[in-house]
């Protein structure tokens, strides 16, 4: 009896301890040492990329694969968050939630067909699909690893 409750409460502690970091995608990372994503675009300036760990809030996510995500910088602005080859998704109900990011941050121009393929992954109307006639400057990040946290 007094090891099936041991057991009982080492599994406990496992699950709590693995829920408190988060849910990892890709590569493992640690949310040690992150700075905000909001930081970003400082850190480029002057500078074609950066190697960054980054955390923030997921604005929105692909809603037909979980392949990309937006995270806030604020001032109305977000990065563009992929994931290194294709190798991995989130879960479609990520956005709303804490994400840390590690990889590869770059300032870009991002073509209309780029722009109107992630309007349409977002569940955007038709209407706002073709309204889309410009190329945009952006920020995109490649991320090697994600931890989805709250």
């Amino acid at each position: 009896m007094k090891k099936i409750f041991c057991l009982y409460i080492l599994s406990a502690v496992i699950l709590v301890s693995c829920k408190s970091n988060g849910e990892t995608y890709g590569d493992k990372i640690s949310n040690a040492e992150a700075i905000a994503v909001s930081e970003v675009p400082k850190l480029l300036e002057g500078k074609d990329s950066i190697q960054v760990k980054a955390t923030g809030k997921i604005v929105e996510c692909c809603q037909k694969k979980g392949c990309w995500m937006t995270m806030d910088l604020g001032d109305g602005e977000s990065v563009h968050v992929t994931f290194k080859d294709y190798g991995f998704f989130v879960p479609l109900n990520s956005g709303g939630r804490t994400a840390v990011i590690e990889g590869i941050a770059r300032k870009r121009m991002v073509p209309v067909m780029e722009l109107r393929h992630y309007a349409e992954d977002a569940g955007k109307s038709k209407e706002e699909i073709e309204a889309i006639a410009e190329p945009a400057e952006g920020y995109s990040f490649v991320a090697n690893g994600v931890v989805l946290k709250d």
